[in-house]
C-alpha cells in the first residue's frame, strides 16, 4: 500500500469558502492508523458548518466529511489493507461517559471534520484511531463507497432506534422520512419489526418511495398546518383501528416545522427520539408530559459498537443503500454543497476522490 507524502484535500479556509490544498501526513501516533479515502458523504451538518456557521471544535482552515469509507495503508501491520468504516464519533473508552455505556456522547469524542484538527474525509487519506473502526471482511460485491454513508446516516438513526427502544409489532412515526436520515430510519423501524411505520415529509414523489423502504403510510406536509398532519394522523389510525397512544417518533429534520408536528402528535405513553439537529428554538408546555407519561429523549451518532450490526442488516439486504446515494467526483465539492444545501436532491451525495 503506497503511503503519500501529502494529503490532498478541499479545506473550508473559512465559512462559505473552499480551497484544494495539501497538507501533511502526520507521524501516526500508537493506535493510530492512516485510512485512504474511497467516499465521503456529503451530510446536512457538513452543509451547516459551511453556510449557517455551526462550530466546529477545530477551527479553520480544516478540512470537513465525517462519513467514510475506506483502506488503511499505514499504521499497524495486520492492519494494512483492511476495508474499513470509519464511525462519525469515536469515544476515549476512557471515561465515566463511556464507562456508563453513553460512549457515543463521549466529552473526549473525535470526530472527522470537527475535531480532529485539520482532517476530515473530504481528502485522499485521513489519520484516525483504530480502536473503533468497523472492519468490512466481504462487501459481497458493493463498492468500497457505498459503505460511506454506513458512517453516520444510517449508524445515527439506528442509535436512535436504539435509544427509542423499537420492539416488535411497535407503531412509528418518522417525520422528514424522505431525508438523508429519515430514509434509513423507516428501513431500520421496520426492520427492527415495527408494526406501523408513518412516513411524514414533504415531497409527495419521495414519500411514495418511502413505501418500497419500510413505511407502511405516507403522509405529506405540504401546504398542511401542523393541526391538519395531526387530523390526518388521528383519521388514519382511526381507519386502521389502531390506538392514538404509545407510539415512538422519530424527528428527523432539526427544523421547527418537524419539531411541531412531533410535539403535536407526542401523546400518552409515547416517545419522541429528536434526531436531527436545528437551531432554532421550540416552544412546548412541559406539563403535557407529566400529564401523559411520555418522554422526549436526545441521541448523538452512534456507539461504535452498533456498526457492525448495522453492517449485517445492509450486507443482508435489509437496509438498501444505492436507491438513495449518487457517486461525484470530490473536484465537484463546491457544486455538491450547494445542491445539497437547496435541498432538492432525491438522492445524498458521496464523493470520490478525484485529486
Amino acid at each position: 500500500m503506497a503511503v503519500p507524502e501529502k494529503i490532498q484535500t478541499w479545506q473550508m479556509v473559512e465559512p462559505g469558502k473552499l480551497e484544494k490544498t495539501s497538507i501533511d501526513v502526520p507521524e501516526l501516533q500508537p493506535g493510530e492508523v492512516l485510512v485512504e479515502v474511497a467516499g465521503c458523504g456529503v451530510c446536512h451538518t457538513d452543509v451547516g458548518y459551511f453556510y449557517d456557521g455551526v462550530p466546529t471544535v477545530s477551527k479553520p482552515p480544516l478540512t470537513l466529511g465525517h462519513e467514510i469509507s475506506g483502506r488503511i495503508v499505514a499504521g499497524d501491520e495486520k492492519l494494512i489493507g483492511k476495508e474499513v468504516i470509519v464511525p462519525a464519533v469515536m469515544p476515549c473508552n476512557n471515561c465515566e461517559i463511556c464507562a456508563s455505556g453513553r460512549g457515543n456522547r463521549c466529552l473526549k469524542q473525535k470526530m472527522p471534520g470537527n475535531s480532529m484538527g485539520i482532517y476530515g474525509g473530504f481528502a485522499t487519506h485521513i489519520p484516525v484511531p483504530s480502536a473503533d473502526l468497523c472492519f468490512i471482511e466481504d462487501r459481497k460485491g458493493m463498492p468500497l463507497e457505498n459503505f460511506a454513508v454506513v458512517a453516520d446516516a444510517i449508524t445515527s438513526p439506528y442509535q436512535a432506534a436504539k435509544r427509542g427502544d423499537i420492539k416488535e409489532g411497535d407503531l412509528v412515526v418518522v417525520i422528514g422520512a424522505t431525508g438523508g436520515i429519515g430514509v434509513y430510519m423507516t428501513q431500520i423501524a421496520a426492520a427492527m419489526g415495527a408494526k406501523e411505520v408513518i412516513a411524514i415529509a414533504r415531497n409527495k414523489e419521495k414519500l411514495e418511495r418511502s413505501l418500497n423502504y419500510g413505511a407502511t403510510y405516507a403522509l405529506s406536509t405540504l401546504d398542511k398546518s401542523t393541526k391538519d398532519i395531526r387530523d390526518d394522523f388521528r383519521a388514519y389510525t382511526k381507519e386502521k383501528k389502531l390506538p392514538g397512544y404509545g407510539w415512538k417518533i422519530f424527528e428527523c429534520t432539526g427544523s421547527p416545522a418537524g419539531q411541531e408536528i412531533g410535539l403535536e402528535l407526542l401523546s400518552f405513553v409515547g416517545k419522541m427520539v429528536v434526531v436531527g439537529y436545528g437551531m432554532k428554538k421550540v416552544e412546548y408546555m412541559l406539563s403535557r408530559l407529566m400529564a401523559f407519561d411520555a418522554e422526549i429523549i436526545g441521541t448523538w451518532g452512534c456507539l461504535p459498537k452498533y456498526y457492525n450490526d448495522v453492517l449485517k442488516m445492509v450486507l443482508e439486504g435489509k437496509i438498501q443503500i444505492e436507491p438513495f446515494i449518487e457517486f461525484r467526483p470530490m473536484s465537484q465539492i463546491e457544486e455538491a454543497f450547494k445542491d445539497s444545501h437547496s435541498g432538492k436532491l432525491m438522492k445524498r451525495v458521496v464523493l470520490t476522490p478525484d485529486f
